[in-house]
C-alpha cells in the first residue's frame, strides 16, 4: 500500500512539474503552488526526498523559483537556510527544493548559468556545518523551542539533512564534525550518546574515502570509543579482550592502564574496554586503580582513604554499558567528594535501595542496558557521574533548566542533600521542599513544565527531574499574584541558602515594560564586576535568567543558567563564566555574541562571554544588598553599548520606558 501511495505521489508531482514547465512565463505563478504541495508530500519520507531529487535538475528550467526570493541562486545565503527550513507555510518546502537544485549543480547533473559546481558544493557544505543540530539533535533552548513550535517543519528539515548528508564530500563533512565534537567534548557532558554518534559517523565518512588524510584529533576520538590501548586495538570484541587481559602482567598492564587513562582525560570519552580493565584491576591489582583513573595527588589520597568503598562502587556500577561513569569516578575522587561525611553512607544506601518498579522500568527503558545490570547499578553509575561532573548535568530536550541547575548546584555544594533527595524519589516516589515554612510534596502535584519528559537524561535527572519540575512550578504558581517576578522568592527557597536575597529584573512584571535599564545594568556591575564591586568575590553559583536569542538576535524565550565566576583574561577584559544546563557546543546568539566553551580560560563544563555581552542578555539576577560597590562609577559608554545590544535584539519585543 505504501509503495502504491508513493508511486501515486511521484506521478502527481511529475504531472504538476510538467504543467509548470509548459506554462507561459507570465502564468508560472498559477502552477507553482501545485508543485510545492506535491513536493511537500514527497518530503514526508527519506525515500520521497531521494525521488524528489531525481527531478532537481529541472527545477530552474520549469520555473519552480520564478519571481521569488530563491530565483537567483547566486544570491542565496547559507546562514538564512535554517530559518527558511523551520518557518511555517511553503517557505520550508521551497527551501528544500532550492537546496536540491544546488546539490544537482554540485553533482554535475546540469550546468547552472550563475553558480559553478564548486560554488554549489561550498554552499551545501556551509549549510551542513551551520545545521548539524538537525542531523544530530542537541539539547539547546533554540532546538527545543523550535521543535516544539514547528514540529512538521523541523521533521522535514531533519529528513532533508539526513538525505543531504549521504550526498556530500566525506572529507569536508568529517572536518565539520570534528569541530563540533571538539566543542561538545570541551564541556565534558555526562551524556555522550550524541558525541559518540558523531564520532562513528565521522569514521564511516573517512572509511568511504580512504585516500583522505585523517585528522589526528579525530583518530584520538575514534580510539577513545573503540579502544586506545595496545591490547584493545588488537581485540575489539570486549569478551576477547577480557579473556586476553588475564595474561597481561607487569609493565604491559601498567601500559594498558595509562593508555586508557590518557585517552579518557584527553577526550572525556570512555571506551567499554576501560570498564573491563578497571574491574580486573579492582579484583587483582587495586594498586593500579589510580593509574587507570589518572588521579591527582588529591584524588589518590581520597582513593586511599576510601579504597573499600571505591572497590564496592566499581563492582556495582562499572560495566561496559556504564563505562562513561569511569570519567565521573575519576573526577569525583579528584574533587575529594568522598571526604564529605554524608556521601559515603549515601552511596552505600543506593547500592541496596529498594527502587520502585516504575523507576526501574524508566532506567532500563532509557538506557537500553544489556541483561546482567540492575537498576541500582544504573542509578549508582549516574550518581557517580553527577558527583564527579556537576557541570555535565543536562536538561536534554526538556524545558527543565531550573531542575538541572538545582542538581548541578547541590552536586557541587551539598552532595549530602542530593543523596537524600535521590533515594526518596527512587524508593518513595515523593520528595518535599519547604516553601515559606510550608512543605510541598511532589506526589501531591501534577503537570509541571515537562509533564511528558524526554527520557534522554542521566539517571539522576531521570529520577529527580519529574519531582523537582512539579515543585518548582508549584512554587511559581503560589507567588504569581505578588506583582513581582516570582523567581525573587522561589530561587532561594528551591535551591537553598546559597542564593542571595537581593533580586533585580529587567522587565516590570505588571506593565511588561523595560524601565530604568541603565540602572539595572549599573547595579549588576556594582555587585559583580571586580572593577566596581569593591572586590567582593562570588562564593556560590548565582542562578540568573537570560534571554535566549537566535543567530539573528531574535528573542526565543527565557533560560536559567548559573554564574560560576568572573575572571580577568590575559587581554585585560573580564569574562563571565557560567553553567548552561543545555550543554550546547557551538552557540550563536546574534550580534556576534557567541559563548565559548574552550579557548578562553573555561574550566570543564563552563561557557563564557565577555562581561558586557553577557549583561546584554541578562534578564534577572540575585545579589547581596550588603555587598555592592559604586554603581555611579560605571562609565556611560559601557552602559550605552549594552543598552544598544539589548534594544536591537530581545528588546525589540518590549516597550522601553525612559526615566
Amino acid at each position: 500500500m505504501t509503495s502504491e501511495l508513493t508511486e501515486k505521489n511521484v506521478e502527481r508531482f511529475s504531472s504538476a512539474l510538467d504543467e509548470l514547465e509548459q506554462a507561459a512565463t507570465f502564468a508560472k505563478s498559477m502552477y507553482q503552488t501545485d508543485v510545492y504541495q506535491e513536493a511537500g508530500r514527497l518530503m514526508e519520507t527519506v525515500e520521497g526526498m531521494e525521488t524528489l531529487f531525481s527531478f532537481a535538475h529541472r527545477f530552474d528550467q520549469a520555473g519552480v523559483f520564478s519571481s521569488g526570493p530563491w530565483e537567483d541562486a547566486s544570491k542565496l545565503q547559507a546562514p538564512l537556510v535554517s530559518g527558511s527550513l523551520k518557518s511555517k507555510g511553503l517557505a520550508s518546502i521551497i527551501e528544500v527544493m532550492s537546496d536540491m537544485r544546488m546539490l544537482a549543480v554540485a553533482k554535475g547533473m546540469y550546468s547552472h548559468n550563475s553558480v559553478t559546481k564548486d560554488e554549489a558544493e561550498e554552499f551545501l557544505n556551509e549549510i551542513m556545518a551551520l545545521n548539524l543540530d538537525l542531523l544530530f539533535p542537541n539539547g539547546s533552548e533554540e532546538t527545543r523551542i523550535e521543535k516544539l513550535e514547528n514540529a512538521e517543519q523541523y521533521d522535514r528539515a531533519q529528513r532533508f539533512f539526513q538525505f543531504l548528508f549521504t550526498q556530500l564530500s566525506s572529507s569536508s563533512l568529517s572536518k565539520t564534525l570534528l569541530v563540533e565534537i571538539n566543542q561538545l567534548t570541551g564541556q565534558r557532558p555526562i551524556m555522550v550518546k550524541r558525541i559518540i554518534s558523531m564520532i562513528r559517523t565521522a569514521r564511516k565518512l573517512l572509511e568511504s574515502e580512504p585516500g583522505e588524510n585523517q585528522p589526528e584529533d579525530l583518530q584520538d576520538y575514534i580510539e577513545a570509543v573503540e579502544g586506545p590501548s595496545p591490547l584493545s586495538k588488537r581485540f575489539s570484541n570486549i569478551n576477547d579482550y577480557r579473556r586476553e587481559l588475564k595474561n597481561v602482567v607487569g609493565d604491559e598492564l601498567v601500559a594498558e592502564a595509562n593508555a586508557f587513562a590518557e585517552s579518557m582525560q584527553k577526550t572525556g570519552i570512555v571506551a567499554p574496554h576501560h570498564a573491563i580493565l578497571l574491574r580486573a584491576l579492582n579484583k587483582s591489582k587495586p594498586e593500579l586503580l589510580s593509574e587507570a583513573l589518572m588521579l591527582t595527588d588529591k584524588g589518590k589520597a581520597n582513593l586511599e582513604e576510601h579504597i573499600e568503598l571505591v572497590k564496592q562502587l566499581i563492582k556495582v556500577a562499572v560495566y561496559p554499558a556504564t563505562a562513561q561513569t569511569i570519567y565521573g569516578l575519576s573526577r569525583m575522587l579528584d574533587r575529594g567528594v568522598l571526604s564529605s561525611s554524608p556521601v559515603a553512607p549515601g552511596l552505600r544506601r543506593l547500592i541496596e535501595l529498594d527502587i520502585r518498579p516504575e523507576v526501574r522500568k524508566e532506567l532500563f527503558n532509557a538506557y537500553e542496558y544489556r541483561s546482567g545490570l540492575t537498576a541500582n547499578s544504573i542509578l549508582v553509575a549516574g550518581v557517580i557521574s553527577v558527583l564527579g561532573q556537576p557541570l555535565g548535568v543536562s536538561q536534554g530536550l526538556n524545558p527543565t533548566c531550573q531542575s538541572a541547575r538545582g542538581i548541578s548546584l547541590w552536586a557541587q555544594h551539598a552532595p549530602g542533600y542530593l543523596l537524600e533527595l535521590i533515594p526518596r524519589a527512587a524508593r518513595d516516589g515523593d520528595i518535599d521542599l519547604t516553601f515559606e515554612g510550608v512543605p510541598i510534596h511532589s506526589k501531591d502535584l501534577t503537570g509541571g513544565l515537562a509533564p511528558e519528559l524526554h527520557k534522554e537524561l542521566d539517571p539522576v535527572s531521570l529520577v529527580l527531574v519529574p519531582h523537582l519540575d512539579r515543585i518548582y512550578n508549584e512554587m511559581m504558581v503560589r507567588v504569581a499574584l505578588r506583582g513581582e517576578d516570582g523567581h525573587k522568592w522561589v530561587n532561594p527557597e528551591f535551591y537553598g541558602n546559597w542564593v542571595q536575597r537581593g533580586f533585580s529584573t529587567v522587565i516590570e512584571p505588571i506593565t511588561g515594560t523595560v524601565s530604568d535599564y541603565q540602572g539595572y545594568v549599573r547595579l549588576f556591575y556594582a555587585t559583580h564586576h571586580p572593577d566596581y564591586n569593591d572586590d567582593y568575590e562570588l562564593i556560590y553559583p548565582n542562578p540568573v535568567g537570560i534571554f535566549i536569542t537566535n543567530v539573528h538576535g531574535k528573542l526565543l524565550g527565557f533560560h536559567a543558567v548559573s554564574i560560576l565566576r568572573i575572571d580577568r583574561v590575559p587581554s585585560g577584559d573580564h569574562r563571565v563564566y557560567f553553567y548552561n544546563p543545555n550543554n550546547d557546543g557551538s552557540q550563536n546568539w546574534g550580534q556576534g555574541i557567541e559563548p565559548s566553551v574552550t579557548g578562553n580560560g573555561e574550566r570543564e563544563g563552563e561557557s563564557s562571554l565577555p562581561f558586557h555581552e553577557f549583561v546584554s542578555r541578562l534578564y534577572a539576577f540575585h545579589y547581596n544588598p550588603y555587598e555592592q560597590g559604586d554603581a555611579f562609577a560605571v562609565e556611560d559608554d559601557i552602559v550605552e553599548r549594552i543598552e544598544n545590544l539589548a534594544k536591537e535584539s530581545w528588546g525589540a519585543e518590549y516597550s522601553w520606558v525612559n526615566l
